[in-house]
């Protein structure tokens, strides 16, 4: 469980200052949909960083289901920030926040999500680096 909050923690804090750069840099010279796109890479390599930094801190042992736990308890997290704090503060409901989206941008989102879970199952466990 503290593993899964602190790895989505680290995904979070990534998350959330690429989304700053995203809007405030790339988004104003270029297209919206095209700042969301080059996102995506960055996203992923910070999860990778995030998910092998939780499990080698934290120790968590090489154990698939353990592992997917971490996945789990860190996609659960971001899916309530997302619909408990980020929905409501940008005062959109669900559908219209679904409905705002193009279909590139949900793909990439629910890919995002998945890689979130899978991430800490796939990393490698450096049993000698203690």
């Amino acid at each position: 469980m503290k593993a899964g909050a602190v790895y989505f923690l680290v995904a979070l804090g990534a998350g959330f200052t690429l989304e700053y750069i995203r809007l405030e840099l790339v988004a104003l010279h270029f297209s919206e949909r095209l700042a969301e796109i080059l996102e995506i890479p960055t996203v992923l390599l910070a999860t990778m960083i995030g998910a092998r930094w939780a499990v080698d801190r934290l120790t968590v042992p090489p154990l698939p289901g353990l592992r997917l736990g971490v996945g789990f308890v860190a996609l659960g997290l971001a899916l309530i920030a997302q619909f408990m704090v980020v929905l409501p503060i940008s005062g959109l409901s669900y559908a219209e926040y679904l409905a705002s989206q193009n279909p590139t941008s949900i793909s990439a989102s629910i890919g995002t999500l998945g890689v979130l879970l899978v991430m800490p199952f796939l990393t490698a466990y450096r049993w000698d680096a203690r």
